[in-house]
């Protein structure tokens, strides 16, 4: 029982590729019969009595119909298509072919060389922002009262002078 499946089931797959290749060969096929006719003997009774084989015609006759529309015949491209190509590849090997120039390097490593100095950049004004800034010494709270304001401070002494003035004091 088994066998007999399996040999039906190949005999309808024998015959929809054999339906399929004659579809292609005559792409504007007029209708199903003519399909038919051009099988053999043999796929014509297969046919007459397989009901999946008929869906399967119908459902590629259809699908056909739809793309047939839709898609687009290859434009040539002319008699001197394959010299421009062949051409362009010789064109790009030969550039691929020299050595490399250190100028030619520039545009490669210009955005890491970009991102670098971001980094540099970022880096060293945030240190310079962080460096601590020399404070300015405070007054005395006592020379900042209303009544030392208009007084000038007094010049740092030197040791003569520490004399001198010690000197004045005991007379």
């Amino acid at each position: 029982m088994r066998n007999l499946v399996n040999r039906r089931r190949d005999e309808c797959e024998r015959l929809q590729d054999l339906l399929e290749s004659s579809a292609t060969e005559s792409a504007r096929c007029g209708s199903v019969e003519e399909l038919v006719k051009s099988l053999p003997a043999e796929g014509r009774v297969h046919f007459a009595d397989c009901k999946s084989c008929r869906e399967a015609l119908q459902d590629m006759r259809a699908s056909r119909e739809m793309l047939l529309g839709a898609i687009a015949p290859a434009k040539d491209g002319g008699p001197w298509f394959a010299k421009r190509v062949l051409l362009a590849i010789a064109a790009r090997e030969r550039e691929l072919a020299f050595p490399v120039s250190p100028w030619s390097m520039v545009p490669r490593f210009a955005s890491r060389l970009a991102w670098a100095s971001a980094i540099v950049l970022l880096a060293g004004s945030t240190w310079l922002y962080q460096k601590a800034t020399p404070v300015p010494a405070k007054q005395p709270a006592a020379a900042s009262s209303p009544e030392y304001l208009f007084e000038a401070p007094a010049p740092p002494m030197n040791q003569d002078d520490v004399l001198i003035s010690m000197a004045e004091r005991n007379r």
